[in-house]
C-alpha cells in the first residue's frame, strides 16, 4: 500500500479560509470512485492551535502505479490547480507500507 500525505498552509489573503478549505476536502475527497486506484482521502481541516498548517491530506493507493494515475488524472488535476491557488505552502511525504 502506498500513503501520500500533504499538508498545506492556505494564503493570509484568503478572504473566506473556511470555504477554501471546504471546497480543497470536498474536491479531494470526491475524488474516490473517479480517480482509478484510489482507495482512499482524507482532508482535515480543524487543526488544533498548536498546528502550523490549515490542513492536511491523507490518501492511500493499492500500489506506486495507482498513485502515479493519480498524479495525471484530470479530475485530480482539476482539484490541484484550485488549491495552487489558494495555498502558499505545502509538504508533502509519501510511503509505501
Amino acid at each position: 500500500m502506498v500513503k501520500h500525505y500533504i499538508m498545506w498552509k492556505l494564503k493570509d489573503d484568503i478572504a473566506d479560509k473556511k470555504a477554501a478549505a471546504e471546497k480543497i476536502k470536498s474536491g479531494l475527497e470526491g475524488l474516490v470512485g473517479v480517480v482509478p486506484g484510489l482507495l482512499s482521502a482524507k482532508v482535515h481541516i480543524n487543526p488544533m492551535d498548536s498546528s502550523n498548517a490549515s490542513m492536511m491530506l491523507d490518501t492511500s493507493f493499492e500500489n506506486e502505479a495507482d498513485y502515479d494515475v493519480y498524479k495525471t488524472h484530470p479530475a485530480h488535476i482539476a482539484v490541484a490547480e484550485y488549491v495552487r491557488s489558494v495555498v502558499c505552502e505545502r509538504v508533502c511525504f509519501d510511503l509505501e507500507e
